[in-house]
């Protein structure tokens, strides 16, 4: 994508970020556990971008039944526990879209969020949904919120059999804020994991769930259902980090253990 202008990713796109999902090299091993395996990178010196990546094997879970669950915003309320307020503003294409998304952060920092542009695409028996941020004339960053940057985030889906598949989820974000390291270990460590987990939990759960509300309504499969706005890509600009307030957060002591040493 260009660094000015927003663009829709193209298959070359699509295909530099299963190939960074694939990718070992320079990536550290933080946690490996049970078919759960996190990698991060290393901070760039003056640079605030965090880098990570998790793998998880999924039984008894299909890459179809993955793919529904990470697009079904409604169902997404329900599991993500994480989760604020997450809406999708407008349609750009069949498989691309702008949305919203706030998230707790861990205790004492402040919540985020983000507005995205999000692409998907289907690839043979594979699936991969991604996005970056963007800005929107009508969504400008909130006083109770830091407007954080996904540079390039998302997951990789690859079929593994009928009922099981690999889901990796590949981040590279900037929180607009100099984190504590006690976070960014426990992110790594606990959260990611924890995180992971729970979608596979979600997707177990999915069809029955899926069973009594809308059924048949998956805009991601079928485009002609959707019923969001059309957005032109005028309307869209590039959500620059430097733009945006950077707070720093790094001498904030976890909530958690402060508690524990009471």
């Amino acid at each position: 994508m260009s660094d000015q202008t927003v663009t829709i990713p193209d298959d070359r796109a699509f295909a530099s970020f299963k190939s960074e999902c694939l990718c070992e090299e320079g990536w550290t091993i933080k946690y490996n556990k049970e078919g759960l395996t996190v990698w991060t990178q290393r901070l760039e010196v003056g640079k605030s971008v965090h880098k990570f990546k998790c793998r998880m094997v999924c039984k008894e879970v299909s890459a179809e039944s993955m793919y529904d669950v990470l697009h079904d915003t409604e169902y997404r309320r329900k599991w993500d526990a994480n989760v604020m307020e997450t809406f999708d503003i407008g349609k750009l294409t069949v498989n691309a879209d702008v949305g919203y998304y706030s998230w707790n952060c861990p205790s004492p920092l402040k919540n985020r969020d983000v507005i995205t542009l999000r692409s998907w695409l289907p690839i043979g028996k594979d699936y991969i949904i991604m996005n970056y941020s963007v800005k929107h004339p009508k969504y400008p960053p909130k006083k109770d919120m830091v407007r954080a940057v996904s540079i390039q985030t998302g997951y990789l889906i690859q079929c593994q059999g009928p009922k099981s598949c690999h889901l990796t989820y590949l981040a590279q974000v900037d929180p607009r804020g100099s984190l504590p390291k006690w976070v960014v270990n426990k992110s790594s460590q606990y959260l990611a994991p924890r995180a992971m987990k729970k979608i596979n939990k979600a997707c177990l759960k999915y069809s029955d769930w899926k069973q009594r509300h809308n059924p048949g309504f998956k805009p991601w499969l079928y485009p002609e259902q959707t019923t969001l706005p059309s957005i032109p890509l005028s309307e869209l600009s590039i959500q620059h980090a430097e733009s945006l307030e950077n707070i720093d957060e790094s001498s904030l002591a976890d909530t958690q253990e402060r508690e524990d040493s009471d």
